[in-house]
């Protein structure tokens, strides 16, 4: 007759055995939603309502983002993408350089905020926070949109922001 296992060696079992169950209950998913949930969408292909993650690494050029539903943890959500205009209206060929999409960028994505989450920038509690085109992808691809994103600095967000009035 075999001997009984200590009381310890039991218990870790139980504990194994347990979490063997949990892995099989949830799948193969992650904390977070799935992978099956998330998908890689290019920048160009953007569209307001969209929400996403940050990607880790901050890089000088980004072509892809990796979409989230907006009922899964998200920290921002897209919400404008508004074709470059020089200070006369005009679309402009040649790359305007940094300051001059950025200073675009700030006025055009402030004046989009308030319809889309429906209360002020000003009075808001979230931020926001733009893409510009690059030179490159400016000459390359004719990339001419600023994307504008809701954002927010602390507590995620689970939920679209969309006329929430926060």
């Amino acid at each position: 007759m075999p001997e009984a296992a200590p009381a310890g060696f039991r218990r870790a079992r139980q504990v194994l055995a347990l979490l063997g169950i949990a892995v099989l209950i949830t799948g193969c998913g992650r904390v977070g939603g799935s992978k099956s949930e998330r998908s890689r969408v290019s920048v160009f292909d953007i569209k307001p309502g969209q929400c996403f993650n940050p990607p880790a690494v901050v890089k000088s050029e980004l072509s892809k983002l990796t979409l989230v539903p907006c009922g899964l943890a998200h920290t921002e959500e897209s919400y404008a993408s508004i074709p470059f205009a020089n200070k006369d209206g005009s679309p402009g060929s040649a790359y305007p350089g940094d300051a001059a999409l950025k200073s675009f960028a700030d006025a055009a994505c402030a004046q989009q905020y308030a319809s889309y989450v429906g209360k002020d920038y000003l009075d808001s509690s979230y931020f926001f926070t733009y893409l510009l085109p690059s030179a490159r992808g400016w000459e390359q691809q004719k990339d001419r949109n600023v994307l504008c994103f809701v954002t927010t600095t602390g507590q995620q967000l689970t939920a679209s922001v969309k006329n929430s009035k926060r």
